[in-house]
């Protein structure tokens, strides 16, 4: 009878990575439904771009390396990537930025630091940062949301978009104010760079509600799928509630302060892709702190940046960067934060 010898963390259990990634995937849908309704049928097409691009950059990558192609793509991180890659992307963006952006994510970002479990970033943000540094125009076009234009996007108007820009560049557009429009956070950062206060922005349609119109709905899909992976123990309540309890106590503090030229709470923690980073990008295990204490700084330092760039910085949304410069310190903190071994004395 052999005798095992394994590392710890010493843990029963029957979730493999392959049914993790599938939970996180299946977890998504609300929001990603939400997305759909709000924003047409195309960030349907941007996901399926994305999954194609992934699985062939992941095959041909392991290929490369003499790694299992079959058996390593049915892990599934790639799907999420790609998932979470997509839903980021403004959802009539011209199809090579996704490509390029799942790309970069897949094969350097993922496999060149050697797979899964050894990439220091979370490759969805590393790509789209990427993304938005390289291609700020289109990365910042989004949509009207569906309750303020004049016609949804369908099928047939979001594929001559992501496929054919030139079609909508010709005046074929369907909103009240054109094609696309900032987002509520880059609308209000906009106009309080030019003088308006926050109540005087809050008057355009965009902002139907304080988190603005679309933003709110798709971002309370996604609090709703972060419930559900806590219910079914996908993730840990750490990081989440650390990302949102900082980002509310510095939105709340600026608030008090000066409400005319900061936002309030509700907006920072249900517009722009708050809940989205805090249930499903932030929690990525590989680039994640690993102890619970580890885990609330790590979250809280993500609230705390998101809502520093926000508010003093160029990005109005800031969550990839502020996801991305966590994961750097992420080792740092698992260093200072480790759990005492049982009869450690402090100087030996």
């Amino acid at each position: 009878m052999a005798f095992k010898i394994a590392s710890s963390p010493h843990v029963s259990t029957s979730l493999h990575t392959n049914k993790v990634m599938l939970r996180v995937a299946l977890c998504l849908i609300p929001g990603i439904a939400a997305q759909l309704y709000f924003f047409g049928a195309g960030t349907f097409i941007q996901i399926i771009l994305a999954l194609v691009t992934a699985y062939i950059a992941e095959a041909s990558i392991l290929k490369l390396r003499n790694k299992p192609v079959a058996d390593t793509l049915k892990d599934n991180s790639a799907l999420v990537t790609a998932l979470l890659l997509a839903i980021a992307i403004p959802p009539l963006a011209p199809w090579w930025i996704v490509v390029i952006g799942t790309l970069f994510a897949i094969v350097i970002v993922k496999n060149l630091y050697g797979g899964l479990g050894n990439n220091i970033f979370n490759p969805a943000m590393a790509g789209y940062v990427l993304l938005l540094v390289s291609f700020p125009v289109q990365m910042t076009d989004w949509v009207t949301p569906h309750s303020v234009a004049q016609h949804s996007v369908g099928l047939r108007y979001a594929l001559q978009g992501i496929f054919t820009p030139e079609f909508i560049n010709l005046g074929h557009n369907i909103s009240f104010d054109g094609k696309t429009m900032a987002t509520p956070l880059d609308t209000l950062k906009t106009d309080l760079s030019m003088g308006l206060t926050t109540t005087e922005s809050l008057l355009k349609p965009i902002f139907a509600n304080m988190a603005g119109v679309g933003w709110f709905g798709v971002n309370l899909a996604y609090l709703i799928g972060g419930l559900i992976m806590l219910k079914l123990k996908v993730i840990r309540w750490h990081i989440s509630f650390a990302i949102l309890g900082a980002l509310f106590i510095c939105s709340s503090f600026g608030f008090m302060l000066n409400p005319d030229t900061h936002i309030s709470p509700i907006m920072h923690l249900f517009s722009g892709g708050t809940m989205l980073a805090a249930f499903f990008i932030a929690t990525d295990p590989v680039t994640a702190a690993t102890s619970a204490k580890g885990r609330l700084i790590f979250g809280a330092m993500i609230g705390v940046l998101i809502y520093i760039i926000r508010t003093f910085g160029g990005y109005p949304d800031a969550v990839a960067f502020a996801v991305l410069l966590a994961n750097m310190c992420a080792p740092f903190i698992d260093h200072y934060v480790r759990p005492r071994a049982y009869g450690h004395r402090s100087g030996n």
